[in-house]
């Protein structure tokens, strides 16, 4: 959480960027009353990773609806990431190292306990389908956080 938190958005590497723009589009849609999946659809398509699209719903619907408390996500042109951004951000990058433990006790903060499970396994087949896609997951998992680091 640490290594994303009140950082600029444009420092983080190619897949952070496109998870914190699909997590903040999906809360926006959400909020707007319109289908998370229908807005988010064309970018998944646009990086060859629409088959990610169906688990990172439910990881984002589940996340939302078995919260403990609400879960803050900044505005689309917000050139900042948030503290809950930062979170969810340092939870992809457990998911993407395999560190279920460390996930679970993230996750046990932020949901409701028989929610932590469900999240947990869709965030990482979400995550699995990303790589599948060519995502550098583990420029996301090692906390890089520039985007010339994730392309060498």
């Amino acid at each position: 959480m640490y290594a994303f938190v009140d950082r600029p958005v444009e420092n983080l590497c190619n897949s952070g960027r496109f998870l914190l723009w699909a997590m903040r589009g999906w809360v926006s849609a959400a909020r707007r009353g319109q289908c998370p999946p229908q807005k988010l659809h064309r970018g998944f398509v646009a990086v060859n990773a629409a088959g990610a699209l169906p688990d990172f719903h439910v990881a984002m619907a589940l996340l939302g609806g078995d919260a403990v408390g609400t879960l803050v996500l900044a505005p689309m042109p917000c050139l900042q990431i948030s503290e809950d951004e930062a979170i969810l951000l340092g939870l992809w990058r457990d998911i993407s190292l395999g560190d279920v433990a460390n996930a679970h006790a993230t996750l046990a903060l932020l949901a409701e306990g028989d929610g932590v499970g469900p999240i947990a396994k869709a965030m990482g087949a979400a995550a699995d389908r990303l790589v599948a896609a060519g995502f550098d997951m583990p420029a996301l998992a090692a906390g890089t956080m520039t985007h010339q680091e994730s392309s060498k």
